[in-house]
C-alpha cells in the first residue's frame, strides 16, 4: 500500500482543484482497507474525483484514494468482477477484448467502478444497476465484509443503498453481460463517445452533469432560459457550450465552484418555482 503524506489531490478530481490533504492511502487489497479503518482518525474516500467538488484548500482529514490502485478486473464467461478503483472506461475496454456487450454506455462515462454503484451511474436510460448482481463492501461500523444483492441495494434514478449509508464502502461488485459482436460493440461505444463529446465541454475541468435532472423538466434549458449560460463566479462558470456543467476556466476555487451552484439554485427557485438537486459529492 502507497501512503504519501501532505498530499495534492489537483490530479485526483476532475475539476482540478489545488487542494492538499493530511495523508493519503491507495489501497491494494482488503487487508489494507482493514488496516486503514483500524484507527479512529477521519477518513475521506475518493475515487477517481470525477464527481467530486473539494470544498477546502487544505484538509487535516486523511483521503483514501482509489485511482489507479485496487482496480483488478476478472471476467468468468458473461460475467465479470470489478474492484472499486477499476475505472467504466476499463472496464468497457475490457468488455470489447472479450465480445461482451452492457458497457458500451458507461465507455466514455468518467467514474470508477465505486463510484459508479454508488450514484448508480447512468446514461440515456442505462443504468448500472441494470447489469449488476452483487456488491461486496465494508461496513466501516463494525469492520466486517459483507455482499448484498442488487436487488437489495435500493436502486434509484442516481442513487443506491450506499448514498444512503455511507460507512458501507463499495470493495468490488460483479456484473452480467452478454455475448456480442466485437464490431458492433465498438462502433455503438465510438458513436456514444463522439455524441458526448459534441454536447459536452471536453476543452475545460468539470466533473459532468452538476444537477439531477428534476421531473418534467432538463436543467441546461432552464439556465439558458434564465440567461446563464457563461456565468462566471471567480473561475467557475456555467459551461458556454452545456449550461449543465460547471467548468473551472483555469483558476476556481471549490467554493467558487459551490457559490455558483447556489446562485444557479436561488434563480431556478425564484423562476420555476423546483429545488435543483446536486448530483455532485461535496467534501
Amino acid at each position: 500500500m502507497k501512503v504519501i503524506k501532505e498530499f495534492n489531490l489537483i490530479d485526483n478530481n476532475s475539476y482540478r482543484l489545488n487542494a492538499i490533504c493530511k495523508k493519503a492511502y491507495f489501497p491494494n487489497n482488503e487487508s489494507d482497507f482493514l488496516n486503514i479503518f483500524s484507527d479512529t482518525n477521519k477518513k475521506i474516500v475518493i475515487g477517481n474525483g470525477n464527481n467530486l467538488i473539494l470544498r477546502k484548500e487544505r484538509y487535516d482529514e486523511e483521503f483514501l484514494i482509489l485511482n489507479n490502485c485496487y482496480d483488478k478486473i476478472i471476467f468468468e464467461d458473461t460475467q465479470v468482477s470489478a474492484e472499486a478503483g477499476a475505472s467504466l472506461l476499463q472496464l468497457s475496454l475490457r468488455a470489447l477484448e472479450h465480445s461482451l456487450s452492457g458497457f458500451e454506455m458507461f465507455y466514455d462515462i468518467p467514474s470508477s467502478v465505486g463510484g459508479a454503484v454508488v450514484m448508480n451511474a447512468g446514461s440515456s436510460g442505462e443504468e448500472i444497476k441494470d447489469l449488476l448482481i452483487k456488491v461486496r463492501f465494508l461496513d466501516l461500523t463494525n469492520l466486517s465484509i459483507k455482499e448484498m444483492k442488487v436487488d437489495e441495494l435500493d436502486f434509484k434514478y442516481r442513487n443506491s443503498f450506499f448514498q444512503k449509508n455511507p460507512d458501507k464502502l463499495v470493495l468490488k461488485a460483479w456484473f452480467q453481460l452478454k455475448n456480442g459482436d466485437k464490431n458492433n460493440i465498438y462502433r455503438k461505444m465510438t458513436e456514444l463517445k463522439t455524441r458526448r463529446w459534441s454536447k459536452q465541454p471536453r476543452e475545460y475541468p468539470n466533473c459532468g452533469s452538476v444537477f439531477k435532472r428534476p421531473s418534467g423538466r432538463f436543467v441546461g434549458p432552464m439556465l439558458d432560459e434564465l440567461g446563464l449560460k457563461g456565468f462566471k463566479i471567480g473561475g467557475a462558470q456555467v459551461s458556454a457550450k452545456h449550461s449543465g456543467f460547471i467548468v473551472n476556466t483555469g483558476n476556481a476555487t471549490g467554493q467558487n465552484i459551490i457559490d455558483l451552484i447556489e446562485y444557479i439554485k436561488k434563480a431556478v427557485r425564484e423562476r420555476f418555482e423546483i429545488d435543483l438537486e446536486v448530483e455532485q459529492r461535496i467534501v
